[in-house]
């Protein structure tokens, strides 16, 4: 059993990494390596354009690992950044307009993320984009129109995907972080070991890229997107895919307001986020016994 003192030094450890800094530095990376792999991306024949980058392209697995790995990486330090904020005991002050505009960068995020999985057109691809569609269409009145705008995958196949992944969602984002992101000043230098250790792990270990199975019954999703995909089993889409993450976002929304709210707030994100990590946890195991 850890002392009060050695859990001290492993808080305080995680607030003094600079994550806001090493999220840069893996945005950066995936860009580079995006920009890469997006001339040689087909829309038009998705799976077999991502199976080519690896075995025609000069390092082509090494530049489609990197933006893989990369991205996830810039998602995860980017939570942790937002951790560090929201545990702070002396929380910037952040106007209300703001802050509104970084939580919404949160499920832009999120969907560009999600979009690099159903562009691979594999499996997980295939699946990801036809819980998708049925979560947009599954939205009363705007439905079928935010289906249109971001996915479209039965009408387009993955033309409207691939922009909104390459262009819309990276100017949305940017857009809502702006403020924010220019306040930044990275050097890779000052983040030289992350780098090198984040390129050696991509030059050795592959991207995923799962290809058809005869027999398989279940196809599990994005890591972050398990523990909605298990919610998915017993909740119509609507209130799994849309009401669900909305409350963890809107938890967010109100840390702002004063003292009482934000530990109010942070208490039912705590909740929320120990729930998903229970269903997460669930469908995680399903994919490895069932």
């Amino acid at each position: 059993m850890s002392s009060p003192s050695s859990q001290a030094a492993k808080a305080g450890w995680f607030f003094s990494v600079r994550w806001g800094e090493k999220s840069f530095v893996a945005l950066y990376l995936s860009l580079l390596s995006g920009v890469v792999v997006a001339l040689q991306y087909d829309p038009a024949t998705p799976f077999y354009s991502a199976s080519t980058i690896d075995l025609l392209i000069p390092f082509g697995d090494f530049w489609r690992s990197l933006h893989f790995y990369a991205s996830q990486l810039f998602f995860l330090c980017f939570l942790c950044h937002l951790a560090v904020i929201l545990l702070s005991a002396d929380m910037p002050a952040i106007p209300h307009t703001k802050w509104l505009l970084l939580v919404a960068s949160l499920p832009v995020t999120v969907l560009l993320l999600f979009t690099g999985y159903i562009l691979r057109a594999d499996t997980t691809g295939e699946a990801a984009g036809a819980i998708a569609e049925n979560i947009m269409l599954s939205i009363p009145v705007v439905g079928e129109w935010l289906n249109a705008v971001l996915f479209s995958i039965t009408r387009d196949g993955m033309m409207r995907v691939y922009a909104n992944h390459l262009v819309g969602l990276g100017l949305l984002w940017l857009v809502l972080c702006w403020d924010h992101v220019r306040r930044y000043r990275v050097s890779f230098r000052q983040h030289g070991g992350f780098t090198v250790a984040l390129l050696l792990f991509c030059l050795l270990v592959k991207a995923p890229l799962e290809p058809y199975r005869l027999g398989v019954f279940h196809i599990a999703g994005p890591w972050f997107f398990l523990g909605l995909q298990e919610l998915l089993r017993v909740v119509q889409p609507f209130w799994a895919g849309v009401l669900f993450p909305s409350l963890f976002l809107a938890a967010l929304v109100l840390v702002p307001i004063d003292a009482v709210w934000r530990r109010r707030s942070l208490r039912f994100a705590a909740l929320w986020l120990g729930g998903y990590g229970v269903l997460t946890i669930i469908g995680a195991l399903r994919g490895v016994f069932f």
